[in-house]
């Protein structure tokens, strides 16, 4: 698969003093990580992630999703090292 050129994500930022430099919604503390896990691991739709999160918009969430695309690998370690450690021994087995 080709890999994306670099892309612009305007909702998207990273500063260390939010969250540990981790990626956000921008203006928010609420991680990509989270949008992920709602939206991919619990099979939340974007519209219902802006339903229960109602400071997010749709454009938001389709860019964080977007963005965790773009960069699957670093994302997937952030979800991975926020799991307890016996969740993470158990799915290793």
């Amino acid at each position: 698969m080709p890999r994306a050129l670099h892309v612009r994500h305007p909702y998207i930022s990273r500063r260390k003093s939010v969250c540990g430099g981790e990626p956000v919604i921008r203006g928010t503390r609420f991680p990509v990580r989270s949008v992920v896990e709602y939206a991919l691991r619990q099979g939340m739709a974007p519209e219902e992630i802006v339903r229960e999160w109602t400071r997010l918009t749709l454009a938001q969430v389709y860019d964080a999703l977007s963005y965790y695309h773009d960069h699957k690998g670093e994302i997937d370690g952030l979800i991975r090292r926020q799991q307890p450690s016996a969740v993470r021994r158990k799915l290793s087995v």
